[in-house]
This record gives C-alpha cells, sequence and structure tokens, in this order.
C-alpha cells in the first residue's frame, strides 16, 4: 500500500496514526516533494471509478488562486489529469493507493 501525505496536514496525520496503530504496513510518500504524475494518477482514477473532481483538493489555497471551483466544469479529464499532476498541493489527501483507493480520510473502516 502507498500512503501519500503531506506531513502538515493534520487530517494526514490522524489517517497515520490509525494506520500505525493498527500495524497496517505502507510506504510512506510526501504528495508535495513526490506528486504523482499523469500515469499514476489516471490508472489510480480509472481504478477507483471515484469521479476526477474528488482527486481535487477543495480547501487548499492552490485551488482557491486558481479558482478551480468554476474552471473544473469546462476541463476535459485530460486537463484535469495534467492539472492534478502540475502540483501535490492541489491533490486531495491523504490517498491510499491499495487494493482500494481510497481519497481523503473520514471513514475509519475504509482502511481495512
Amino acid at each position: 500500500m502507498i500512503f501519500l501525505w503531506y506531513p502538515r496536514c493534520s487530517t494526514c496525520k490522524k489517517a497515520k496514526k490509525w494506520l500505525d496503530e493498527h500495524d497496517i504496513k505502507y510506504t510512506l510518500r510526501d504528495i508535495v516533494l513526490d506528486n504523482p504524475n499523469k500515469e499514476e494518477l489516471r490508472e489510480w482514477i480509472l481504478k477507483s471509478k471515484i469521479d476526477v473532481n474528488k482527486f481535487f483538493n477543495t480547501s487548499g489555497v492552490k485551488y482557491r488562486e486558481l479558482g478551480l471551483k468554476d474552471k473544473l466544469k469546462d476541463m476535459s479529464f485530460d486537463e484535469k489529469i495534467e492539472l492534478l499532476a502540475s502540483d501535490g498541493m492541489l491533490v486531495k489527501r491523504p490517498l491510499i493507493i491499495g487494493d482500494k483507493i481510497i481519497v481523503g480520510f473520514k471513514n475509519y473502516e475504509e482502511m481495512v
């Protein structure tokens, strides 16, 4: 399992703590220092069957600065992937890649 996180993100810290407490093994990856590339994002989004828009960090400063709330509806799937691959701060986190793809961390039961 790959655990993509931003170390200063409180939700990421909670998810990491939960994984550690449940002795779930993962490979840690900083989403800013090692942002997913276009090929990875395409594969994960298609595998997850989750709408590509759910992969955007809608509460992030970068998302608001770029005015993406209004722009995303007019962008193609490929344009959205290109944008996500351009900056890790645009990607919703934590992002867990394993048998399942989990975007965000609200439901602990999703993890197992």
